[in-house]
């Protein structure tokens, strides 16, 4: 058995494609697509081991190889889309583990196969999620910035595994990554606990939730839970989900969603990404927070 860094690569949003388009037209735009994946994965000394459909199983022997290879894939492919129709962009999702593998037969196996093919379908659209294998094998200080995102359970798996996140993006301001492990620190006795629910309030609305009855949308569409009447919300503006006994903000609008905690004065923006709620706190969205007019949902945590 050898040790490599196992990546599946998945394209998020192809069978509205494949409805718009038709099977011929479809294929042949998803074909490219992961062809170029691959291309990425041999120019940073990476081996395709297969195609499923709208993803690519990839195998690199070097830890940053992979990561290299990965955070290219999701800046291009990201940029790439940008003047896309919204209904045609399909997007990368991306999961990474590192472990022993065995080659048999030109294909991979092992435990470290299956928990990046799992990872890549619990990541959301433009994310990368890395076990505590991969992180570890990087720099301490170095380029690459990362989150934890608390253990997670793999099916599959008797053991949670702990997942990061990697930030790709280049505009991201340094206290977005530190805000997390400071707020640990701040509140180590007030952070949500697995009996807590989520308590919203905007102007004269209010709702509570518990995590069973999530995930809820937060938007202008009256179909969402929690319903805001602004133009600058989008008709789905952010998404509330509950996972590794946390809960999880996560943007899904056109203008984006501004977030900070109480008693810290960190700004968090929010752009089709995801950060936990760890304590109370408010959420601007659609502007930032310097708009005064901007609505404002205040979150906080009450025990069930």
């Amino acid at each position: 058995m050898a040790e490599a860094t196992v990546v599946f690569a998945d394209l998020n949003g192809s069978t509205g494609v494949f409805e718009l388009l038709g099977n011929a037209k479809a294929t042949q735009a998803i074909t490219r697509l992961t062809g170029w994946m691959g291309r990425v994965c041999t120019l940073n000394n990476g081996q395709v081991v297969k195609n499923l459909g709208d993803g690519v199983l990839m195998v690199f022997t070097e830890n940053t190889d992979a990561i290299d290879a990965v955070m290219e894939m999701q800046r291009v492919h990201t940029e790439r889309i940008k003047t896309w129709p919204e209904s045609f962009k399909m997007r990368l999702q991306i999961g990474l583990s590192r472990g022993e593998v065995i080659e048999q037969g030109g294909d991979f196996f092992g435990d470290a196969v299956n928990v990046a093919a799992r990872l890549s379908d619990l990541s959301g659209p433009d994310q990368i999620l890395g076990t505590e294998t991969v992180i570890h094998e990087l720099e301490p200080n170095g380029p690459v910035r990362f989150r934890s995102l608390g253990s997670m359970d793999i099916r599959g798996r008797n053991e949670a595994c702990l997942v990061y996140r990697v930030e790709w993006q280049n505009e991201f301001g340094s206290e977005f990554f530190t805000l997390p492990a400071s707020l640990n620190a701040m509140y180590p006795m007030k952070t949500t606990s697995n009996t807590a629910a989520i308590r919203l309030s905007w102007l004269d609305v209010n709702a509570t939730f518990t995590p069973a009855q999530l995930p809820i949308h937060i938007g202008r569409d009256t179909e969402t839970q929690f319903v805001i009447n602004d133009p600058r919300v989008s008709r789905l503006h952010a998404k509330i989900s509950w996972r590794a006994g946390k809960y999880h903000l996560e943007d899904v609008s056109s203008y984006g969603t501004w977030l900070r905690f109480a008693e810290n004065q960190a700004v968090i923006n929010l752009r089709r990404q995801e950060c936990p709620l760890l304590v109370k706190g408010e959420m601007a969205m659609g502007a930032p927070f310097e708009d005064f007019t901007v609505p404002t949902v205040v979150f906080t945590f009450q025990a069930t």
